[in-house]
């Protein structure tokens, strides 16, 4: 008779356990991304507003411009500034300068960090700590005080008004002492094994960095590019002490001669190319920020 019961009761469909009911998300953590979200756009706001004046009042007129109080919308957009922009300079041929100024010093910065931040973290020889302590002591020179000396030394090679200080000095001065900084720390990181590997495979100090690690290093290599690129794109007291004609002149200078016969700033027509030389950072910068951030959180993993 057991046996009957126990036939029956194993022969009895299972029944599934009923769901357990989700947890609900409590009210407090919806209230809090929206008041996180709230002050967010609220602090947002002295970092946009800038960007958002200069754009929209170079499409104002001057009377517009000089209005109180200010409007945040041109009444009656126009066009005219930008047209005016090429007309008064060879914006063209500046801008042209800057690019290719900035691609050069931001290509032969990379190889050249590159190569320096690879020694100091990998290859071990006398004096390495020493020479990297003195290598970053150039972060704290001012380049106001070493402007009058390279000014003599570019005179007497006769570059005066060439493009060549501008290229050659940021490379191998102390713009890429930085640069050296933030490759040698990624570099750290690298583990030992990838060089063993890389050994007994046969291949030399320079096949390890060229195949190895200097395609790993697409972060810092990203994060070096970048500033590199921004900071020879926006540098001004160099090429205002080393350059003296206008088709020579890259884009900061130039923003400073649009000024009326009286010496006073064409405030239109200033935005106006101050707009269409900030606008092709702004994109490069949205679409490389994730490699950018990335890229400077590597010099922190290993000192």
């Amino acid at each position: 008779m057991r046996s009957d019961v126990v036939e029956r009761v194993s022969t009895r469909p299972q029944v599934a356990a009923p769901p357990r009911p989700r947890p609900r998300r409590r009210p407090r953590l919806r209230v809090g991304r929206v008041v996180l979200l709230v002050a967010l756009c609220v602090l947002a706001v002295p970092f946009i507003f800038p960007t958002w004046w200069m754009v929209t009042s170079s499409f104002k007129p001057m009377s517009e411009i000089l209005r109180v109080p200010p409007t945040l919308w041109p009444e009656n957009p126009t066009t005219s500034a930008y047209g005016r922009v090429f007309d008064l300079q060879p914006f063209a041929a500046q801008y042209w300068n800057s690019a290719y100024i900035a691609v050069l010093v931001t290509v032969g910065t990379v190889l050249v960090s590159g190569m320096a931040g690879y020694a100091f973290a990998r290859i071990r020889f006398p004096g390495a700590n020493v020479l990297f302590v003195v290598v970053l002591g150039g972060l704290l020179v001012p380049s106001e005080v070493t402007i009058v000396p390279l000014f003599r030394l570019v005179n007497e090679l006769g570059l005066i008004d060439t493009h060549w200080p501008l290229i050659v000095i940021p490379i191998i001065g102390a713009p890429s002492v930085l640069a050296t900084f933030i490759m040698r720390q990624f570099f750290l990181a690298l583990p030992g094994e990838l060089e063993d590997a890389a050994r007994l495979d046969g291949l030399s100090r320079a096949g390890m960095y060229w195949r190895i690690a200097f395609p790993l290093a697409r972060p810092a290599i990203a994060a070096v590019a970048i500033f590199t690129f921004l900071h020879s794109w926006n540098l001004f007291l160099e090429p205002l002490v080393f350059l003296s004609s206008k088709d020579n002149f890259t884009l900061p200078l130039a923003l400073t001669q649009y000024v009326d016969a009286y010496g006073g700033p064409m405030w239109n027509v200033q935005l106006a190319a101050t707009t269409l030389t900030v606008v092709p950072v702004l994109v490069v910068f949205l679409f490389a920020q994730r490699q950018f951030v990335q890229g400077l959180a590597q010099t922190g993993l290993k000192g």
